[in-house]
């Protein structure tokens, strides 16, 4: 992620005006990572800690926190399991409010214990109640490993729509990414959130899965988010997701 000016993540996060933060980093009154801040000095948001005055400023102030998390294979998605396996909300039990206090997340729709990638949580209802609803139009990008090799067509028709759950399933777009050691790499693009549903489609037509990664939620991207990190997300990718439809 691009670094932005201490000064300016402190208008972003609305704590005060540029030039009020320019007089406190003048001051001493912040540090980043441990060290004192210096005038002009630029930051990663939701990856440096920033204390102003004994407190952490994150980067929203509403209370709202939305985090993006790099979930490993193994890792289950709920808040808790009756088998006792490791579930994300343990991957972001440090995360922690504007007021210092670790906060309780929810996951953003699931993704299988057997994948991995991009997974958000939240502790704002009303955020995941729009991402998870059937009409969003924020499209969920996978990159999918299938043993074999397979031309055009056979992915285009692997999108197709096929019954799930007694419905029709919208048609997915699936175009190759690369095609390592004799396997091919497929990109799917999903609008729709069916229980497996990559999983169930590749089922039904005798296609294996080797692996299969969620990398993209519309514009939001791992990056460089290492498999089992995870950061806050900055203002303007919040923005995003509350403004898409």
């Amino acid at each position: 992620m691009d670094k932005i000016r201490l000064s300016k993540y402190f208008t972003d996060c609305g704590v005060m005006s540029r030039r009020a933060a320019e007089a406190e980093i003048q001051a001493g009154r912040v540090t980043v990572n441990g060290h004192v801040a210096k005038l002009g000095e630029k930051i990663e948001v939701g990856a440096d800690e920033i204390i102003y005055n004994g407190k952490v400023i994150l980067p929203t102030q509403s209370g709202k926190i939305c985090v993006m998390l790099n979930k490993p294979r193994g890792i289950v998605c709920t808040a808790s399991d009756e088998k006792g396996r490791s579930n994300v909300t343990q991957l972001c039990r440090d995360v922690k409010g504007s007021d210092g206090k670790p906060l309780r997340l929810y996951p953003i729709g699931r993704l299988d214990m057997d994948s991995d990638g991009l997974l958000l949580l939240t502790n704002d209802g009303t955020l995941a109640n729009k991402l998870t609803h059937p009409r969003h139009s924020i499209p969920k990008i996978y990159h999918v490993t299938l043993k074999g090799k397979f031309l055009p067509d056979e992915l285009s028709a692997l999108g197709s729509p096929v019954v799930l759950d007694e419905r029709l399933t919208l048609p997915v777009k699936v175009t190759k990414v690369s095609e390592p050691n004799g396997n091919t790499v497929a990109r799917f693009e999903l609008y729709e959130g069916r229980n497996r549903q990559i999983r169930r489609m590749c089922e039904l037509r005798g296609v294996k899965i080797l692996r299969l990664q969620r990398v993209a939620i519309g514009k939001l991207t791992l990056g460089q988010l290492e498999s089992g990190k995870w950061r806050y997300l900055d203002e303007k990718e919040l923005q995003y997701l509350k403004s898409v439809n």
